[in-house]
């Protein structure tokens, strides 16, 4: 059996060597040449997943290392046979950390004075409103899927976020009706102009309104991804290349979970065990990290691809 795997997945190398040939591309080297005799791949976002990719190859499993899936075109997938597999939840700690992080930088002990929105009540999300609400914030919960299967839990429509939230924090996938829900009409509508963040995916914030914006802005992830908007990076007051979930325990957890699933898939009997370095504790500076990307932003890739360990610290 053929892998070919992205050469920037921590942890990743020689992992499954003893059980598969292991192919490791840079993503700019994972090209449907490369990977045309490959049975499997093993990802991060960086790789597109489609028919210019696959429809040449004998690929019949992918596996992302990571929470999003936008990058693999399900619906070919669907139609060519080909199974695919995403890792919910392997990093929802880094990034409640990275929102803690953000949070108290900008208000410090005036945290419990604020309402919080949180769109997207997932595994993400959840951790958030957990977080929150075990500091004593108001939170306030937006998940539309949820509340249809869920009727009886707290959920709210958005409008009531709008007309309530000095901060709103976006957790949600990127779906057709999730792209661009932070648009002109959004913001227009929201009654506090509050602090918005976006530690989701890029393509949920509309780049355009969001330089309209007269409130403040966090943002980890762009649209554009790694060629993003300067004025925006600009002007955002927290700005860093998308390493809210980049613990070094969120990475770890992807990459094990994808391994776990091509050995699944193939029915390979093999045990997956990843040793995490580094002492825990190690906090988020994202001060000083919105202050490199500001500083050089056309080291974004670079940034992201030498992220220094991390450490997940949950605060609740």
């Amino acid at each position: 059996m053929k892998i070919v795997a992205d050469a920037y997945i921590p942890f990743l190398k020689g992992l499954l060597d003893d059980v598969a040939q292991v192919v490791y591309l840079s993503p700019d080297n994972i090209t449907a040449d490369t990977v045309k005799d490959a049975d499997a791949l093993i990802v991060r976002t960086r790789t597109h997943c489609n028919a210019s990719l696959l429809s040449n190859s004998k690929v019949q499993f992918i596996a992302t290392a990571t929470i999003g899936y936008d990058h693999i075109d399900t619906a070919y997938c669907a139609q060519n046979g080909i199974t695919w597999t995403n890792c919910p939840g392997c990093n929802a700690n880094s990034v409640v950390n990275y929102i803690h992080a953000a949070l108290t930088t900008l208000f410090e002990n005036d945290l419990t004075s604020k309402t919080i929105g949180i769109v997207g009540v997932g595994n993400v999300g959840g951790r958030v409103a957990k977080m929150l609400q075990q500091k004593g914030v108001k939170v306030l919960l937006n998940d539309p899927p949820r509340a249809k299967q869920e009727p009886n839990l707290p959920f709210l429509p958005l409008s009531e976020l709008q007309a309530q939230c000095d901060i709103i924090t976006f957790h949600v996938p990127l779906a057709s009706d999730t792209y661009h829900l932070v648009n002109s009409t959004f913001l227009n509508d929201c009654k506090r102009t509050p602090l918005i963040i976006n530690a989701a995916r890029g393509e949920v914030c509309d780049t355009e309104a969001l330089l309209q914006y007269n409130g403040d802005i966090v943002l980890d992830c762009w649209e554009g991804e790694p060629n993003i908007s300067l004025p925006l990076l600009n002007k955002v007051v927290l700005g860093t290349p998308h390493i809210a979930g980049y613990s070094v325990d969120g990475k770890a957890n992807g990459t094990r979970m994808a391994a776990e699933a091509v050995c699944r898939h193939f029915g390979i009997d093999k045990h997956i065990e990843i040793n995490v370095p580094g002492e825990k504790g190690i906090p988020y500076y994202i001060e000083g990290e919105s202050n490199a990307l500001k500083a050089h932003p056309e080291l974004f890739e670079s940034f992201r691809n030498h992220y220094p360990i991390r450490r997940d610290n949950i605060v609740y």
